[in-house]
């Protein structure tokens, strides 16, 4: 049987990063096989439903470039709908035929009578002991069963968990995982207004579209158990999908599993795309929104639990289908090491061509009102992209190639300018206005040149001549800025700055 794998999140609010990853593994997986990759959309738990998040999910699949082959917003095919709720109808008969062998039961209990026993009996719980106590049709008359059924009256369907056996679950990550039937309880597979619980919908699921590996958080490890006795119940166990449960993604400093108020906590982002709740609480920044790349993301969620072997870090998209095996995959939980994602954010920028990386800033140059061609960004990003971390920092860090300086780092434009230097620098700016040729190289030249005329040294120059084109000492070579910028641009910052530096000594002291 051909690979199929699935990725069925709940739209209960942002995707977290966790989940992203474990979408790049049924991804790469499904790649690597040539198998099939599935988005289900598991919507059961309507009372936690939260508008928007469905397309949220569909949105960072896209942004990330994980195209599921079929499923919710990506096609159909034979298999769907992809959404549990619009498969509602169906799952009925599956709850039944578990009764009718005997594997589930009919529960008449009211919510008010099982929040009773919860307060009068500590850790109560419905399993084997608690069960021949309580209102169900194991406990009724089958011809008093069948009154309430047919009167209509409100009921559940419930698993019905043997006592006394072992249930062997065979990990593809952790091995074999031996749970014991006492141990667990009768879960609700049907509820009372006709919607499956997860446990119901996800095995019908999986059993219909012909899911052979079941990749997910190890958050779902406990449920396996009760997933193995419904593939029991149906008799389905031959054609039982084969589990892979994922370590956890931890928090980068402390204990405990990453959770979304750790991007706050942290400063950063832990969710794909930006979510904007009903609170600032809720309310979060995305990868995409602080300026990573998609291949950036992916390469550092990859390697957060999996281990390729070998030195490599750098993996395009294909290299990680290459090179993925589930096998890879530690047990342990694995840190979330921001500075590492900005690491591989920065490779990434710089080994992106300029004219991608122009198209990349466009958003950001026209939310500032910057100038957008093609050529001008291509050039600035061509200056800027070994020098920063994210895609706003080029129009941020870089904004004195878009526009005149704001800042002044003055602090050292009072140690470098002497008010008994500006007719030197006049005559510098005289000399650069009238050079013909003002390619980096050429202009590079004719300031040297000016230097050795004036019997100076590059140092009584050139610092100067950065903190009148950029105001910093950080940036791009200086005459590679006053190539982009353009002579009339460069003449006019030089005029300007003269001004602003003898301002700084004055107010100095």
């Amino acid at each position: 049987m051909s690979v199929r794998v699935r990725f069925a999140p709940s739209p209960t609010g942002a995707l977290h990063i966790g989940g992203v990853r474990t979408a790049l593994y049924n991804y790469l997986f499904a790649r690597k096989h040539g198998g099939t990759f599935i988005l289900r959309i598991e919507d059961t738990d309507q009372g936690r439903y939260v508008p928007g998040a469905e397309d949220y999910i569909i949105e960072s699949l896209q942004w990330l470039g994980l195209t599921p082959d079929e499923g919710q917003g990506f096609g159909g095919g034979p298999d769907g709908p992809y959404r549990q709720s619009d498969r509602k109808p169906m799952y009925r008969q599956y709850a039944e035929q578990l009764v009718q062998r005997g594997h589930a039961y009919y529960a008449f209990d009211t919510p008010e009578a099982l929040e009773a026993r919860r307060n009068a009996e500590e850790n109560f719980t419905c399993n084997f002991r608690t069960r021949l106590s309580l209102d169900n049709s194991l406990t009724q008359p089958a011809d008093e069963v069948q009154r309430r059924l047919d009167a209509g009256l409100p009921y559940v369907i419930r698993l019905k968990v043997e006592p006394g056996r072992d249930i062997p679950v065979h990990d593809l990550i952790r091995g074999e995982v031996v749970f014991q039937s006492d141990e667990l309880d009768d879960k609700v597979l049907l509820k009372a207004d006709g919607m499956p619980t997860y446990h119901l919908a996800n095995i019908v699921d999986d059993h219909l579209m012909r899911i052979t590996h079941v990749i997910r958080g190890e958050e779902w490890l406990p449920s396996t158990a009760h997933h193995v006795l419904l593939y029991e119940g149906f008799g389905w166990q031959d054609t039982m999908p084969k589990f892979a449960h994922l370590p956890l993604i931890l928090k980068p400093v402390g204990n405990g599993k990453l959770s979304k108020r750790d991007g706050a906590k942290f400063g950063m982002p832990v969710f794909p795309l930006s979510w904007k709740g009903e609170t600032p609480e809720d309310s979060f920044t995305g990868f995409r929104e602080t300026g990573f790349l998609p291949a950036a993301a992916l390469n550092f969620l990859a390697l957060l639990g999996w281990h390729p072997g070998g030195d490599q870090e750098m993996f395009r998209l294909d290299e990680l289908v290459q090179a993925f095996s589930i096998e890879h995959i530690g047990k342990s939980g694995a840190r979330f090491d921001f500075e590492k994602a900005k690491w591989f954010n920065q490779k990434y920028i710089q080994a992106s061509g300029n004219a991608e990386l122009a198209r990349l800033i466009r958003p950001y140059a026209e939310a500032k009102g910057y100038r957008t061609d093609e050529a001008y960004l291509s050039q600035a990003a061509a200056l800027m992209k070994e020098r920063v971390t994210f895609l706003p920092d080029f129009t941020e860090q870089g904004a004195y190639l878009f526009e005149p300086v704001r800042d002044y780092d003055f602090e050292t434009i009072q140690k470098k300018w002497n008010p008994a230097q500006q007719p030197v620098f006049e005559s510098l700016v005289a000399t650069i206005e009238q050079t013909d040729d003002f390619a980096a190289p050429a202009l590079e030249e004719r300031v040297k040149q000016f230097i050795q005329e004036q019997h100076l040294k590059p140092g009584d120059v050139l610092p100067l001549l950065r903190l009148a084109l950029a105001g910093t000492m950080k940036g791009p070579a200086v005459f590679d800025m006053a190539a982009l910028l353009g002579k009339t641009e460069t003449v006019n910052r030089l005029r300007t700055a003269i001004e602003v530096f003898n301002q700084a000594v004055v107010s100095a002291g």
